[in-house]
């Protein structure tokens, strides 16, 4: 970090402006454990606290709330289409309306659903790059052999499997 900067962001200044790389990697390395020792709090507190349990209940209400917008819209069209002219515009855009709470009801449930995914795909990125640090060989992963051939070969080898 520049002079400049550390003006610039109202810091400190540095301990060691002429630190090293091994310097560097020492530091981290003595803090390491006591990263380690805060993932471990954390994960002593994820477990300590309760569940989450009603995300089934909340996507049936959504959905009866998208049905239900969507049979009530059905309901006005026909009622729009069998009065006068003049009252039908307001009973049309109701209609409308009711059928944008049921677009939001089902997008508000997708997105949950989205959500929900993206955090779990995260949390299993997490998890196998604290295996990775941790030193450990990954289950999941497997040791491979890869042969460059051309679109030809691969054809003939195909073909030969065949016959």
């Amino acid at each position: 970090m520049t002079q400049k900067l550390e003006e610039l962001f109202n810091l400190p200044p540095r301990e060691n402006p002429d630190a090293t790389a091994e310097e560097a990697e020492a530091v981290i390395e003595e803090n390491r454990e006591m990263i380690y020792a805060v993932d471990d709090a954390i994960d002593k507190i994820d477990a300590a606290l309760p569940f989450v349990n009603d995300l089934d209940r909340s996507d049936k209400e959504l959905d009866e709330l998208s049905d239900l917008a969507k049979e009530k819209f059905q309901d006005l069209i026909d009622l729009g289409m069998n009065v006068e002219a003049r009252f039908s515009g307001h009973i049309l855009a109701t209609a409308g309306t009711l059928l944008g709470h049921a677009i939001t009801a089902k997008q508000a449930k997708l997105d949950k659903k989205l959500r929900m995914i993206d955090l779990q795909l995260k949390k299993a990125r997490l998890d196998q790059q604290a295996q990775k640090n941790d030193g450990e060989k990954l289950v999941d992963a497997e040791d491979g052999k890869a042969v460059v051939i051309d679109r030809n070969e691969l054809l003939a080898q195909l073909l030969n499997k065949k016959s």
